[in-house]
């Protein structure tokens, strides 16, 4: 039986953070972050997920003029920023990733298949960073995820000279509960699922 705490801390009671405790986040609880949610799936361990940690002050201003304004401040005071990003050429990795099938790699290479790529590196990058935040949250660590940026200037700042692009943004450190409001309600099992 998962222990009821470890249930209430990644799930029922985590927060999405809008300041932070000024109390720092080591290299070694990211690192135990990264090795948590490494084992989780995605299509064909293809593992597209690229982050940047980010924790000096010079690091986060070059993001700053990126940022939604309302997203500024939260951003700024974080601890750490993790910039979340996927690798759209994966498939270069995935003679090592998925050594059972020596094709697999044909299946998303060429110019005929950007898009599929494209997708597949998206869909599952965005599943990593979902993993990623229950990962922290259950090593002790409150999450702040963010949308609200310009993804090509993040890209330039962040990922310059690479094929990877920029999902989101999530700040990672201890949250301060005075800056949270009421939880919001969620959707019911009722409204959300059917069971055919």
């Amino acid at each position: 039986m998962v222990e009821e705490n470890f249930l209430d801390r990644v799930f029922r009671k985590g927060r999405s953070q809008n300041g932070w405790l000024d109390e720092p986040v080591s290299d070694e609880q990211l690192k135990q972050v990264y090795e948590l949610m490494k084992w989780c799936p995605t299509s064909v361990n293809c593992s597209p997920a690229r982050i940047v940690f980010v924790r000096s002050e010079a690091g986060k201003a070059k993001l700053k003029d990126a940022l939604s304004p309302g997203n500024i401040e939260k951003t700024m005071t974080a601890p750490v920023l993790a910039v979340v990003g996927y690798e759209t050429r994966f498939y270069e990795e995935l003679p090592r990733l998925f050594p059972h099938n020596p094709a697999v790699r044909a299946w998303f290479e060429g110019e005929a298949k950007i898009g599929f790529a494209e997708t597949t590196a998206f869909r599952n990058g965005t599943l990593q960073g979902g993993y990623l935040i229950a990962a922290a949250r259950a090593v002790g660590l409150d999450c702040g995820p963010m949308s609200g940026f310009d993804n090509a200037k993040v890209d330039a700042t962040v990922f310059a000279g690479t094929s990877i692009k920029s999902n989101f943004i999530c700040g990672l450190g201890r949250g301060d509960p005075s800056r949270l409001f009421a939880r919001s309600p969620r959707l019911s099992f009722e409204e959300v699922c059917k069971v055919i």
